[in-house]
Formats: structure tokens, C-alpha cells, sequence
């Protein structure tokens, strides 16, 4: 591997934003994959008040170079004020799909 990789954790208001937002960021090779998640619960304080609402997650995977440029894009087409974009970096893994994710993002 010669660059990091990333998983990018979002929350979405809903499967058709989660779909649209990894569509995209797939077609413009900012990620290599995207992973919508089922819907789940969030449980969480927003301006003073517990609030509990259906999400949908997404999981993308990325080179750590693009981060900057994926969270730009995410922010812009997110329905939230405040939309969750979190990265984690993968320490270890299949070498051959660590080797994919990097070959599919960025210029092809």
C-alpha cells in the first residue's frame, strides 16, 4: 500500500440521499466504494433537545489524500445543517482490495 486508506462514516436522512451521495462521489472516483446502510435509530441532542430519528449510514471507502475533497462534496449535496462525516483508517486488511480501493479513487 502506498497510501492510507479510509473508511468515511455518514449519516443520511434517508436511503435515496445516502444513494445519491455514494453515486456520486463513486462516479467522480473520490471513493471507491459505497455502502448504504438499513435504515437505523440515531438517539441524540440537537440545540438542547434529546431527539430520536430513523438514519441511513453510509460507509465509503477512500484514500486518506481525498478526504478534504470528499467531505467538501458530501457537505454539499447533505440535507443537514451539520451532517456527520467521521474517517477511520484502516490499519490492515485484504492487501489486493486495500490495492482496489486505492487503483479505483483518484485519477483513473
Amino acid at each position: 500500500m502506498n497510501a492510507a486508506t479510509l473508511f468515511v462514516y455518514v449519516t443520511c436522512a434517508n436511503q435515496d440521499e445516502a444513494k445519491r451521495i455514494g453515486r456520486v462521489l463513486v462516479e467522480a472516483r473520490l471513493v471507491a466504494c459505497a455502502n448504504v446502510m438499513a435504515p437505523h435509530t440515531a438517539i441524540y441532542r440537537w440545540q438542547g433537545k434529546l431527539a430520536e430519528e430513523a438514519e441511513t449510514a453510509l460507509v465509503l471507502k477512500t484514500r486518506a489524500e481525498l478526504l478534504v475533497h470528499v467531505s467538501e462534496r458530501i457537505r454539499q449535496m447533505h440535507s443537514y445543517k451539520l451532517p456527520c462525516i467521521v474517517a477511520l483508517p484502516i490499519v490492515g486488511g485484504h492487501a489486493p482490495y486495500l490495492q482496489w480501493i486505492e487503483g479505483e479513487t483518484g485519477e483513473g
